[in-house]
């Protein structure tokens, strides 16, 4: 997050408010997915685990989805 300058308040909010749009559910120790969603211009993926038996959310990896490794949308990999 800090390496790549997304602050805390942005990751919430990806959290909070952002789209799904891929699934891992046979990740360790828990079941993980990506979270997209822009904040103020700039789209931001989120990678997060569901630890339901603690009740938290585990931040794995925050960036901005390349370009050339996305859709238009950053939705879906090319």
């Amino acid at each position: 997050m800090f390496e790549r300058k997304v602050s805390a308040e942005e990751v919430r909010y990806v959290l909070e408010i952002g789209e799904v749009i891929e699934g891992y559910p046979d990740d360790t120790p828990y079941p993980s997915c990506l979270i997209l969603r822009g904040y103020k211009g700039r789209l931001i993926h989120v990678v997060a685990a569901n630890n339901c038996l603690d009740e938290e959310i585990i931040v794995i990896t925050v960036y901005e989805p390349d370009p050339s490794e996305w859709d238009l949308e950053c939705r879906k990999r090319i």
